[in-house]
């Protein structure tokens, strides 16, 4: 008989306390184990983390977030690993779902779809796209080693359902030593060694409950989108940015509330909208003066 599989939960984090009690109480009836590396936090995040008997790390701030999150997971003692962010809730119906997966065969995971043909066939669709942008995710092993996660965003107190954003799934849950995070950017996905499978209920993404918070974000994501740019060695004259400014940002928008229905998300979805568009203007103006 198989013996029952362990979990550790781990996160990086960098003043949340605002966060991640929500994030810790939704997972620790599931967690064996939760680890916080915490990036010199100023406020009350390591404090409000070992109330939930976390193992917590202090450690340096650094530039790209992935290098800490991979730290977390390489201090993880479990069979299996959910890497979450502060500001993500995993609903009851998920926790149920992973202590589910991690202890069955994987022929009975195979066999696992959602109830919603329409939902399975947005997932498949959505694993198509990533994998067309990134290459293929994991390795043909038979062994089954991480779980796509779909995440339902919520911005300021509402889910976003369109604008091309659910399922935006990330690979969460994973066996360990079978995956990692190269570190080299916030939008890398993560190397598999092996094949990754759906999990089917929702992450709770609140990645904005008030708009202060979003812009604020926005400024962190716009340096990396500058440090892109001078990776890339985009040029810096007027032809690049009329088209940073004006042409990119207005398809960007039209393909998100148009064409991937934004507009069905009412007020809220027009501004998801608009201010992802900016996210382009913005990245090149910081390249442009600051590189």
């Amino acid at each position: 008989m198989k013996n029952k599989q362990t979990l550790s939960v781990v996160l990086a984090a960098r003043n949340e306390e605002e966060n991640i009690g929500r994030c810790l109480e939704a997972v620790k009836d599931i967690a064996d184990e939760i680890v916080v590396f915490d990036e010199e936090s100023e406020d009350k995040t390591r404090k409000i983390a070992r109330r939930f008997g976390a193992r917590v790390f202090k450690v340096k701030h650094e530039s790209v977030f992935h290098i800490t999150k991979q730290k977390a997971i390489d201090k993880a003692t479990g069979d299996w690993i959910l890497q979450l962010d502060a500001d993500e809730v995993v609903s009851s119906e998920l926790a149920k779902e992973i202590v589910n997966v991690i202890n069955l065969a994987d022929d009975k995971i195979r066999a696992r779809r959602p109830g919603d043909g329409k939902k399975w066939k947005l997932f498949q669709r959505h694993q198509r796209v990533v994998e067309e942008r990134d290459g293929k995710l994991g390795k043909d092993t038979g062994e089954i080693v991480a779980y796509w996660v779909p995440r339902r965003t919520i911005f300021i107190d509402k889910p976003i359902m369109h604008a091309g954003i659910y399922p935006d799934a990330v690979i969460r849950l994973i066996k360990k030593g079978k995956a990692r995070l190269p570190g080299k950017s916030v939008h890398e996905q993560m190397e598999i060694d092996g094949e990754a499978v759906w999990l089917f209920n929702d992450l709770e993404h609140h990645t904005a409950p008030t708009l202060k918070l979003y812009v604020a974000r926005m400024n962190l994501y716009t340096d990396q989108y500058a440090r892109d740019f001078k990776k890339q060695k985009v040029p810096k004259n007027v032809l690049y940015f009329i088209h940073y400014s004006t042409l990119k940002p207005f398809i960007y928008f039209l393909k998100l509330f148009i064409r991937h229905k934004g507009f069905m998300d009412g007020m809220h979805g027009y501004m998801w909208c608009l201010l992802s568009a900016m996210h382009f203007p913005i990245g090149y103006y910081k390249y442009w003066i600051s590189y």
